[in-house]
C-alpha cells in the first residue's frame, strides 16, 4: 500500500511515480473534507439578515447560531482525535459527516431559531471529524519532509474552497431562501459520506491503535497546560482565532444591515479579506527559515495591535457621523476596509507560527498538543460570537473594539512568552493551517 511505503521510507528519499500520484490525489480528497468545517462557517454569513427575519428572531439571534456551532466543532474536535485513534481513521470520520448532513437537513427544515440552533450544533459535532482527522491520516501516511509537503497540499486546498463560500451564498440568497444554502451543505456533506465510505483508505494500521484512557487524555492536557511556553503561545493562537471569529459575527450586520451591501457584495468582500489572510500565509511561507519564527510572531502580533486599533478609531469617527445622519459608503468605507486587511491578514502569519511555538517543546504529545489549541480556538470563537451578539448593531465600534481586545491579549502573551526557539525541529510554520 502507498501509504505504508511512505511511513518506512527516507524523507529525503525520491518518491516513485505510483507513490506520487497516490499522495497527490489523496491531499486532494483530505482537502476536500477538511474543508467542510470552513465551508459550513462561511457559506452562511451573508444570510444572517434573512435568517433573523425569515424565523422571526430577534436581533443578534443569527451571531448566536454562530456561536453554537463553534461550541460543537471545540467539544468535538477534542474527542475526534483520540476516537480516531481507538477505532481508526475511516469509521469515526464516515460517522462524523453522515451526522453533519443529515443535521444539515435539519437546519433547512428548521422552523424557529431554536430547533435551528439545535440542528446547527449537532451538524458542528459532526463536521469536527473533518477538521481533525484529515491531519491523523497524513500523519499516519507520511512523516517528516513528505508529511510537510502532503500537509502543504492539503492546506492549499481546504484554504481556496471557503474562500468562494459566502460569495456562493451570496448568490444563492439573490435567487432563493436561505433554506437552500443548508441543501446545498447536506447535499457537500453527502458527497463527502461517499468519497470516505468508498474511497478513503484506512490510514492507520490496527496494530498502531491505542486504548482510549479518559484520565491518561486528561493528565496530557495539565501537562500541556502547566508549561508557559505551551500556554502563551496557544493563547496566542487563540486570540487570533477570537479575532477572526468576532470578524465572522459581526461583519455581516455591518457591512449588509449597516452600509447597505446586498448578500452578494458582501460575499466578494468576505473574499477579498480571505485572499489576505491566505496570502499572508503564504509570505510566511518564504520568511520562515530566513527570520526566526518568533521574531516573526512578535511582529506579527504587533501588526494586528496597529490593525485593529486603526479599526477602532475608524470606527469610532463613523460612529459619530452616523450620529449626525450619515450613512458611510463608497470611499468613505475604504479606511476601515484597509485597516480590517491589515488586521484579519496578519493572523495567517499569527495561527501557523503561534501553533509550532506551543508544539515545539512536546513531540511525543504533538496530537493531545493540536486538539486542544484547536479547541481552545473554536471556544474562544464561541466566545466572540457571543459577546458581538449581545452588543448593539448601529455602529462598526463593537466588532473593532472586540478585535481589538483580543490583538492586546495577544501582545500580552507574547511578552509572557519564556525566550526559545520556536521554528523547527518538528514543524514548519510554513505547513501549519491558518484560522478563518
Amino acid at each position: 500500500m502507498a501509504s505504508s511505503a511512505l511511513a518506512t521510507r527516507s524523507d529525503d528519499a525520491p518518491v516513485s511515480a505510483p507513490v506520487a500520484g497516490f499522495m497527490s490525489w489523496i491531499a486532494i480528497l483530505l482537502g476536500f473534507l477538511t474543508a467542510v468545517g470552513p465551508v459550513s462557517t462561511d457559506i452562511y454569513l451573508p444570510a444572517f439578515p434573512a435568517l433573523e427575519a425569515s424565523l422571526h428572531a430577534p436581533a443578534g439571534s443569527a451571531e448566536m447560531t454562530l456561536a453554537v456551532w463553534f461550541v460543537g466543532l471545540a467539544v468535538g474536535q477534542i474527542t475526534m482525535g483520540p476516537l480516531s485513534d481507538r477505532f481508526g481513521r475511516r469509521m469515526p470520520m464516515l460517522v462524523g459527516t453522515l451526522v453533519y448532513t443529515l443535521a444539515s437537513v435539519g437546519c433547512a427544515l428548521s422552523p424557529g431559531i431554536v430547533s435551528f440552533s439545535t440542528f446547527r450544533l449537532i451538524a458542528s459535532l459532526g463536521a469536527s471529524a473533518s477538521l481533525v482527522i484529515p491531519s491523523a491520516c497524513v500523519r499516519d501516511m507520511s512523516h517528516g519532509n513528505e508529511a510537510a509537503r502532503l500537509m502543504s497540499r492539503l492546506v492549499l486546498v481546504m484554504g481556496v474552497v471557503p474562500i468562494l463560500a459566502p460569495t456562493l451564498g451570496g448568490f444563492v440568497l439573490a435567487f432563493t431562501s436561505w433554506r437552500s444554502i443548508f441543501w446545498a451543505s447536506a447535499a457537500y456533506g453527502l458527497v463527502c459520506t461517499f468519497l470516505v465510505a468508498r474511497v478513503l483508505p484506512e490510514t492507520l494500521d490496527p496494530a498502531n491503535r491505542s486504548e482510549f484512557s479518559p484520565m491518561a487524555l486528561v493528565s496530557r492536557y495539565v501537562l500541556l497546560v502547566r508549561d508557559r511556553g505551551f500556554i502563551t503561545n496557544a493563547l496566542v493562537a487563540g486570540f487570533s482565532a477570537f479575532m477572526s471569529f468576532t470578524y465572522l459575527s459581526a461583519a455581516p450586520s455591518v457591512f449588509i444591515h449597516l452600509f447597505g451591501f446586498s448578500p452578494a457584495q458582501f460575499g466578494m468582500l468576505f473574499g477579498v479579506f480571505a485572499v489576505c489572510m491566505i496570502g499572508a500565509s503564504q509570505l510566511n511561507g518564504m520568511l520562515v527559515g530566513r527570520i526566526d519564527a518568533a521574531r516573526i510572531l512578535g511582529r506579527s502580533v504587533g501588526l494586528a495591535v496597529l490593525g485593529t486599533l486603526a479599526m477602532t478609531v475608524v470606527s469610532i469617527v463613523m460612529a459619530f457621523a452616523m450620529k449626525g445622519g450619515a450613512t458611510p459608503h463608497g470611499l468613505a468605507l475604504v479606511p476601515l476596509v484597509l485597516a480590517m486587511m491589515l488586521a484579519l491578514g496578519t493572523t495567517g502569519i499569527i495561527g501557523p507560527n503561534a501553533t509550532v511555538g506551543a508544539m515545539a517543546d512536546h513531540p511525543r504529545l504533538a496530537g493531545s498538543a493540536s486538539a486542544f489549541i484547536g479547541t481552545l480556538q473554536y471556544v474562544l470563537g464561541a466566545v466572540a460570537g457571543a459577546i458581538v451578539g449581545m452588543l448593539p448593531r448601529t455602529t462598526p465600534v463593537p466588532m473593532a473594539g472586540v478585535m481589538l481586545m483580543g490583538a492586546v491579549v495577544m501582545r500580552m502573551m507574547v511578552l509572557l512568552r519564556p525566550a526559545r526557539r520556536t521554528s523547527a525541529e518538528t514543524l514548519s510554520p510554513a505547513d501549519m493551517p491558518a484560522m478563518h
